[in-house]
């Protein structure tokens, strides 16, 4: 049985995954199957979603890490023999990607950014960044399946389509794997999600000291909006948590509203935030490259420029709730 397969860490990812998979199933002729690992009720609603059928992946004992499904997973990809099969580029998600096209001896286009069919030649062309997003590679798998690890938000959700129907099958549990976890201890967050942020306003090294976070903060507040970074913010200085940063390497977003204060607009940044609906830029170098592909830019001291706009936002807003 070939078909379209579909493997994420969560609900958002999947329906992300089934919108995509759905136009491919469509055009291959054949069928859309979503893993599912961590809440079997989720079955219907994604069916309702567009899978036509849900592999609902056995229950691994407490110290068995997510890692252990792999080897059912290949075992049911070789028994089923997959057209395509998408993942979602999650940490946990291209971890797994990884081993399951190793085992699988087949390719895998990592961080895929777009999808074309080719109905000639039965194929995907694939689309990724490469050279630090200074140019796009187009990438053909000429084995089975075709494997590629989007990003999320690369697609919409998929909506309902109203009554379906479909097969849920519980697959038969595997063999336990080597590797054990002898403790869990969750990492502290420090911030929101940036990844599903509507408004992000992110600060770069035009900043000098890490108190005047709180001008930036402020903005953040007023607008509903997450505070986010550059690269060096996170990793060098340590201003603000490494799953905050924007760039090539780090997170990849998909605001409604994007304000960069001080930031340069090094390609490894934009990268991160070419899907932005509208970016805006405040820096005082008029020659700075993020004006580039800015919609909006105000040129000047972000320290002048920051507090007018945030009293004026307030302003606005306050105005709009009378």
């Amino acid at each position: 049985m070939a078909g379209v397969w579909i493997l994420a860490d969560n609900r958002d990812r999947t329906l992300e995954l089934l919108n995509v998979a759905a136009g491919l199933a469509e055009k291959l002729d054949t069928k859309v199957a979503a893993f599912l690992w961590n809440d079997s009720q989720l079955a219907e609603d994604y069916i309702a979603h567009g899978a036509d059928e849900v592999l609902i992946l056995p229950s691994l004992e407490e110290d068995q890490p997510l890692e252990a499904y792999i080897p059912t997973i290949v075992e049911e990809a070789l028994r089923q023999d997959p057209d395509i099969f998408l993942v979602a580029a999650t940490a946990r998600g291209k971890e797994m990607a990884a081993r399951i096209a190793g085992r699988l001896n087949t390719g895998l286009c990592s961080g895929c950014t777009a999808l074309q069919f080719d109905e000639t030649g039965k194929k995907l062309i694939m689309e990724r960044l490469v050279f630090g997003g200074a140019a796009v590679q187009t990438v053909t798998c000429l084995t089975r399946p075709q494997m590629a690890t989007i990003a999320p938000r690369t697609f919409a959700p998929a909506v309902p389509l109203g009554d379906r129907t479909g097969q849920v099958r519980e697959l038969a549990a595997g063999l336990p794997g080597l590797v054990r976890i002898v403790d869990r201890k969750p990492k502290a967050k420090q911030s929101g999600d940036v990844s599903d942020a509507k408004v992000l306003i992110c600060v770069g090294r035009g900043l000098e000291k890490e108190e005047d976070l709180a001008l930036v903060r402020e903005l953040a507040n007023v607008l509903g909006g997450e505070l986010a970074c550059t690269r060096p913010i996170a990793e060098e200085l340590h201003w603000l948590p490494e799953e905050t940063y924007i760039g090539l390497s780090g997170q990849k977003v998909k605001p409604d509203i994007y304000i960069g204060v001080g930031i340069s607009g090094q390609i490894q940044h934009v990268t991160g935030i070419r899907d932005a609906r509208l970016i805006c830029a405040i820096n005082r170098d008029e020659n700075a490259a993020i004006f580039e592909v800015s919609d909006y830019g105000i040129v000047g001291d972000l320290y002048s420029v920051l507090p007018e706009l945030t009293r004026e936002f307030k302003r606005a807003l306050g105005a709009g709730k009378e």
